[in-house]
């Protein structure tokens, strides 16, 4: 089991805190962002889907 003298002691993870702090931010970043990005890109194609057909719809009448 791990103890921890003080609070600086938790955070500097044995000297290895900037390794372990840093990769526990880029994977909560990465897990915040993919929803975000996922949801933007998902409008974004129907959008775009949505343009198509009524490009295709002028289209066929002419």
């Amino acid at each position: 089991m791990i103890f921890w003298n003080s609070f600086a002691d938790f955070i500097a993870m044995g000297g290895y805190g900037g390794y372990v702090w840093g990769s526990f931010g880029m994977a909560a970043l990465i897990m915040v962002m993919e929803p975000i990005l996922v949801v933007r890109r998902r409008t974004q194609t129907i959008a775009r889907l949505k343009r198509q057909a009524r490009a295709e719809a002028r289209n066929s009448s002419e």
